[in-house]
């Protein structure tokens, strides 16, 4: 794929990221407000899993705070019940004396609380900047990446927790552990996830920094790849002197990345299987949801730094487990032994590769990748865990920029399963686009030749029709994945419902949806 984004997309987003780290809307290199001057904060989409994590810590240190969002869920009840007010719904009165207000990049202009903001000249801060007001005076730690920051960020927090420390953290997804996204600790140290996908990553300024990878995503953003690649530059450079960066030696971004940073005078640790990385893994195996390497130092006569034991499956979660190593132990001084020790108790996160049950010998695992990168570790993954039975896939795809501009590199990275089924695209942020649905990636997986006979690769535009579908097909032994960022979360808990309904020894392929 070309690195270059299509003509008309500059003209779809006219908050693109600019060189100096403002994407039209926020400047991310400007100083953050101080917690304590904050005031009554105001969250519109409180219930998102970056805001809810924000808004968790802002009430933890005694910061009163509303939120408004558009439908009831768990995540808003819980919020109730630490402090917070919140209302479903929006409405310019929600604000109420709110000093501050809070959005994401997806709450638009016309947002009416955001227009009753605007219009009574209230400080109106980014989520991102938001959070690094409460990180101030703490030893600040970032993990960004296209591809598994949410699992790294986790896995560092337990890792810190299991070496008697309290860490603050806000992580995009719940530690399943914890049952939680954000904790406001007793310790100096705070562990965030930073997101890439609007330049917010730029507002942390951390000691130590992670990152996983740099792959070409968030187009719709960026424009080019390059500008991509500029933005991590950029990220690197806002690493405290005197502090960490941790790279993947895997990843071709991040070796570029690192050449950067090191010219810049910035410290580099890198990890990963490559020959040359500074911490390598080696002996890798696994077997079921476990993996195993062991950890060697860099050059001639490398010693032995520990044996990485977890309990996940892939090579990309023994990737992100060693980045966290490399940063509680070279960055924030912590015990190896202790390290290995916690990172073997991680217990995950939701939707990270989450087992949802197991029904009539079928199993269900449900998991968050939506661009390419993400997509083919867990298909990989899943396919091994699959054999000697059938991987069955359903994918929903997530953005109509992303389905478009990835739609080769998505089917490309499904491709390993057995059976896929394409849903339509869920589309978050985006308004759709002509010409643009599901169907792309399935007609891509089409082209291929394991697929070329049409039966084991369908487009199914309705949602309702996807558990039945999956459930009539699935049979004893084979091993179900859900895959996406939207409610495609949903569809596993339905397909063991009804496998748990259906005859004993039924299984047809009922031919749902618009087969290719």
């Amino acid at each position: 794929m070309s690195s270059v984004v299509p003509g008309d997309l500059r003209a779809r987003a006219p908050y693109a990221y600019a060189a100096n780290g403002s994407n039209g809307r926020f400047d991310f290199t400007a100083e953050v407000p101080a917690a304590s001057s904050l005031g009554s904060v105001h969250f519109i989409a409180i219930g998102g899993a970056g805001m809810s994590g924000v808004a968790r810590v802002m009430l933890a240190r005694g910061i009163r705070v509303s939120g408004s969002d558009a439908k009831q869920s768990l995540v808003l009840a819980a919020l109730v019940t630490e402090g917070a007010q919140v209302y479903i719904g929006h409405d310019a009165a929600h604000l109420g004396d709110a000093d501050t207000v809070v959005i994401s990049s997806a709450i638009r202009e016309n947002n009416v609380e955001l227009a009753e903001a605007r219009s009574r000249g209230l400080r109106v801060l980014h989520r991102s900047q938001a959070l690094a007001s409460v990180m101030q005076g703490s030893r600040r730690v970032a993990v960004a990446g296209a591809n598994g920051k949410t699992t790294t960020t986790a896995m560092l927090v337990v890792a810190l927790q299991y070496c008697g420390l309290d860490p603050s953290f806000a992580v995009g997804g719940e530690l399943a552990k914890h049952a939680t996204n954000a904790h406001h600790g007793t310790g100096d140290i705070f562990v965030v996830e930073a997101d890439e996908s609007d330049g917010s990553f730029l507002v942390y300024r951390p000691e130590v920094a992670i990152v996983t990878n740099v792959q070409p995503d968030h187009l719709d953003f960026y424009g080019t790849f390059e500008a991509v690649q500029a933005a991590y530059a950029t990220f690197a450079a806002t690493v405290q002197s005197g502090g960490l960066l941790v790279t993947c030696a895997d990843d071709q971004g991040s070796r570029d990345l690192l050449e950067v940073a090191r010219a810049a005078g910035t410290r580099v640790i890198t990890y990963g299987l490559a020959a040359d990385a500074d911490v390598r893994l080696t002996d890798v195996g696994g077997a079921g949801l476990h993996a195993h390497a062991q950890l060697m130092g860099a050059g001639a006569g490398a010693v032995v730094l520990g044996h990485l034991d977890i309990g996940m499956p892939g090579r990309h979660n023994l990737l992100n487990a060693t980045a966290a190593f490399v940063a509680a132990t070279v960055g924030l001084g912590q015990d190896p032994a202790r390290v290995l020790a916690g990172l073997a108790g991680f217990t995950g996160t939701r939707r990270r590769f989450e087992p949802k049950g197991e029904v009539a010998g079928v199993r269900v695992v449900d998991d968050y990748a939506h661009n390419p990168g993400k997509v083919a570790a867990v298909v990989e993954t899943a396919s091994i865990l699959a054999a000697p039975g059938r991987l069955i896939v359903v994918f929903q795809p997530h953005l109509y920029s992303r389905t478009r501009d990835f739609a080769a590199e998505l089917a490309t990275a499904l491709s390993p399963a057995d059976v896929v089924i394409v849903m339509d695209v869920y589309a978050a942020r985006e308004d759709p686009m002509p010409g643009v649905s599901g169907a792309l990636i399935a007609d891509r997986l089409a082209e291929l030749a394991r697929f070329s006979d049409g039966q084991n690769v369908r487009f199914v535009p309705s949602w309702s029709d996807v558990a039945p579908g999956v459930a009539q097909i699935a049979t004893a032994g084979d091993l179900v994945l859900t895959v996406g960022a939207g409610d495609v979360t949903m569809i596993g808990p339905e397909i063991l419902r009804l496998l748990g309904e259906r005859p004993q020894g039924s299984a047809v392929d009922p031919g749902r949806g618009r087969v290719v």
